[in-house]
């Protein structure tokens, strides 16, 4: 048996605008990432004709110790079902980075079921993970400068502080960290951490909102901490999610491989 990145690179690839074609997506609706990557405009969501369509949830209960299984059996339904004439597309999530460099490996499935380009996939993509992980550390930086500024801060009880900033690697020593540290120049000391990208709230968000209106008014719902008078504090008050949408404009568009 061929390894999957082999299997990948003997594959003859269509331009992505002849998989829209299939799809009855129009051309000139298609944000190019290259010959092989695209985004769609968010029209395409439909509600009432998804109703008319079955949706199949592959999921699971016990991960396996290299994760493999639920995109490859997603993608091998999809191919099967295609093959015996139901017009079907698989939607699966984007790979974390991180598990990429572990034992896991990437997360664009496996053997003769698989999505590509393979490596464009588990690596940056079209960038809407660097897209998360910035409107992400964007509310971070806002919240330690609105506790180090003496003038307009709202109050906000560091000690309450739940936002931590993402990357997407699994640094276990960046879990729990220490900031502000290196005099009254450098903000105020307080813990926080990391989390991984996906594990973000944005992420969650992003995956759930309708338009780029509704995720604005989504992430002004963050709640960050209390006031010392035990106050809550959302990003709203901080005025930082207009800022966080306009990093998402792309990254809500989903994408096509």
């Amino acid at each position: 048996m061929k390894t999957d990145i082999e299997i990948a690179h003997e594959a003859t690839m269509l331009h992505i605008r002849e998989i829209a074609a299939k799809l009855g997506v129009a051309e000139d609706d298609l944000q190019y990432y290259g010959r092989y990557k695209a985004k769609l405009p968010l029209k395409y969501i439909d509600k009432d004709k998804s109703r008319k369509s079955k949706l199949i949830l592959v999921s699971a209960i016990s991960p396996t110790p290299a994760g493999e299984g639920k995109t490859t059996v997603s993608i091998g339904l999809a191919q099967g079902l295609n093959r015996i004439g139901r017009k079907t597309t698989v939607v699966l999530r984007e790979p974390s980075m991180g598990p990429v460099f572990g034992v896991k490996g990437g997360a664009a499935g496996g053997g003769y079921s698989q999505v590509l380009p393979m490596e464009d996939i588990n690596l940056h993509f079209t960038g809407d993970f660097s897209a998360i992980e910035k409107a992400n550390n964007l509310l971070a930086a806002i919240i330690d400068n609105n506790i180090q500024n003496k003038k307009n801060n709202l109050g906000i009880d560091p000690r309450t502080v739940s936002w931590k900033r993402v990357m997407d690697m699994n640094d276990r020593s960046l879990r729990k960290i220490i900031v502000g540290l290196g005099g009254t120049m450098s903000g105020v000391p307080r813990e926080t951490g990391f989390d991984i990208i996906a594990a973000s709230e944005i992420m969650a968000i992003l995956c759930l909102s309708e338009n780029l209106q509704h995720c604005k008014e989504k992430m002004g719902n963050i709640f960050i901490g209390y006031t010392y008078d035990r106050k809550a504090v959302y990003a709203r008050d901080l005025k930082a999610n207009g800022a966080m949408a306009a990093l998402l404009k792309d990254a809500i568009l989903p994408n096509l491989v």
